[in-house]
């Protein structure tokens, strides 16, 4: 089943069912007020929500045009928003931007940082910047939602707290990545509000595209309308997302709601910017900027200004973003 967090005037929205096409909904309201609700109950919630979304893709329900416009994040406040470093090659190549160390590149286990998870923006709400010099760039990245996970769980136990899945941007801003890591404390100024898709989806979803606890589907990333990168999220992911779970689960026991990101999804290759069609490409502009100063001696590719437009798209087999897009512009908050 597909379920997203619409608009209602409310903090935490209101949970609707969306047909796997993306182009009906029907509200969920009977069965949970919102999706930390549905996931606090999932064992119950789990199958009424299935129900619905099987009786509104047969059709047999009546329904509304979904409008993902309309969609908040999945969770507008979470308990929990942690990131991982799933794909190695995205650390090797932002490696030598200032404020990273070589002792982090390591593959015995995954690092992790704790975003801020109090104001998680919605797909087409602006990045909101205090000024666009700052080295403004996107991180496209697949994410989890997990159940309840147990302190220092079995990988079984990990895989099996995905309840759901989407697409995240993890919006960084590079000029103050250095400060941040010298300082000792780990990011936080250069981390502003990471953007949400539209809709989440289970597992099974996906079919046979989520297996090994992996998403192996491309992300289409373009930055003003132009193609910038089309990893496939499957590929050269060292840390899977049994990996990254157990490992935030360490040291404490994570709850219901807990929002787990792959890091930048990256393929290892020697391409630089344009992007041909068929081309791979990146998933963050560092990535590009590092490329490009190994290939030609210097930076080409600009960060983000005010205006700039970033979309980000999980693809089936057949093209179609499965959980929306994510399509936001850049812009500077004025008070």
């Amino acid at each position: 089943m597909k379920l997203a967090t619409l608009r209602n005037g409310r903090p935490d929205g209101q949970l609707a069912v969306v047909s796997r096409d993306l182009k009906r909904f029907v509200s969920a309201g009977k069965v949970a007020s919102n999706l930390q609700a549905a996931l606090d109950t999932w064992e119950t919630s789990a199958p009424a929500l299935a129900e619905i979304s099987q009786a509104l893709n047969a059709g047999g329900i009546a329904s509304q045009p979904f409008d993902p416009g309309e969609a908040l994040a999945p969770l507008p406040r979470a308990y929990s928003w942690i990131d991982g470093s799933g794909y190695l090659s995205h650390l090797e190549r932002v490696r030598t931007l200032a404020g990273s160390k070589d002792a982090e590149l390591q593959s015995a286990r995954p690092l992790l940082y704790q975003g801020g998870s109090d104001s998680l923006s919605g797909a087409n709400e602006p990045i909101l910047v205090s000024d666009d010099g700052l080295a403004v760039d996107f991180e496209a990245e697949i994410a989890v939602i997990t159940g309840p996970v147990p302190m220092l769980p079995t990988r079984s136990e990990a895989a099996a707290s995905v309840r759901l899945i989407t697409v995240c941007n993890d919006v960084s801003l590079r000029r103050l990545v250095a400060d941040d890591l010298q300082n000792g404390f780990g990011f936080f100024h250069s981390k502003p509000s990471t953007s949400f898709g539209p809709v989440v989806a289970t597992p099974d979803e996906f079919g046979s595209a989520w297996r090994d606890n992996k998403l192996h589907l491309k992300l289409r990333i373009t930055v003003n309308d132009a193609l910038f990168g089309q990893p496939d999220a499957g590929i050269d992911m060292h840390f899977d997302f049994a990996d990254l779970i157990a490992a935030a689960a360490g040291t404490r026991r994570l709850i219901a709601g807990t929002i787990i990101g792959s890091g930048t999804v990256t393929n290892r290759h020697e391409e630089a910017p344009p992007i041909k069609r068929d081309g791979i490409g990146f998933s963050c502009i560092a990535e590009a900027r590092a490329v490009e100063k190994l290939k030609y001696g210097k930076a080409r590719t600009p960060f983000l200004k005010d205006g700039d437009r970033v979309s980000i798209a999980v693809l089936d087999a057949a093209g179609a973003p499965v959980v929306g897009a994510i399509d936001q512009r850049v812009a500077i908050y004025r008070r």
